[in-house]
């Protein structure tokens, strides 16, 4: 892990992959709940963790640079959602020719695989779910859809995601959710938030 300042009061953690992103991120919420850190907000990427608002950045870089992420416990209690899926999605041949295998197999791949919002992104409540094995990614469509319907249930290289709401977009769709994923009166307004586990089930 690598760290830089951004701005006045921010630092950006350049990390190795996913993994020791998700690692950070734990670290350094549960860091914040402790009362150990001061940052408004705490934000994982693909391979970054911005560290925002705060009060006293170089103070801040020498704390972090002396913690070391605890490892993932197997057995620690996870927030996980089940998000039932309807399999109808009119890309899941073009995902089956992807991974050499028929529609039904694809189905059953997916809703054994245990995602984990990696972090969220594109539009409000849009979670980037990994747990694919990295030769199961997929390309994006050459042209985007100019409206992907919210609920639509997709994959992009080596992510899962849940569009929700209505967007242009150019992943593969696989299905499709009647589930709520983003609610401006919900607390917090997204349902998927960074570490949180996903089973798409068949609904």
């Amino acid at each position: 892990m690598r760290m830089r300042p951004v701005g006045r009061n921010g630092l950006l953690l350049d990390c190795d992959d996913p993994d020791q992103v998700e690692a950070w991120r734990a670290e350094l919420w549960r860091r914040r709940a402790a009362g150990e850190l001061i940052a408004v907000d705490i934000v994982p990427a693909a391979r970054t963790v911005l560290l925002d608002g705060v009060p006293d950045p170089d103070r801040t870089a020498a704390l972090v640079a002396g913690w070391t992420p605890r490892p993932a416990d197997p057995a620690a209690p996870t927030a996980e959602v089940e998000v039932p899926v309807t399999y109808d999605g009119e890309d899941l041949p073009l995902v089956a020719g992807h991974w050499g295998v028929d529609v039904p197999e694809v189905i059953t791949r997916l809703t054994a695989t245990r995602f984990r919002v990696a972090f969220c992104g594109f539009a409000p409540g849009f979670a980037y779910l990994t747990g694919l094995p990295p030769e199961w990614a997929v390309p994006r469509l050459a042209t985007p859809r100019p409206r992907v319907p919210a609920g639509s249930v997709a994959l992009a290289g080596e992510y899962a995601g849940i569009y929700p709401g209505a967007s242009p977009g150019g992943w593969l769709l696989v299905g499709r959710t009647a589930l709520t994923l983003f609610d401006v009166r919900a607390d917090p307004p997204a349902r998927l938030t960074p570490g949180t586990r996903v089973r798409l089930v068949s609904a």
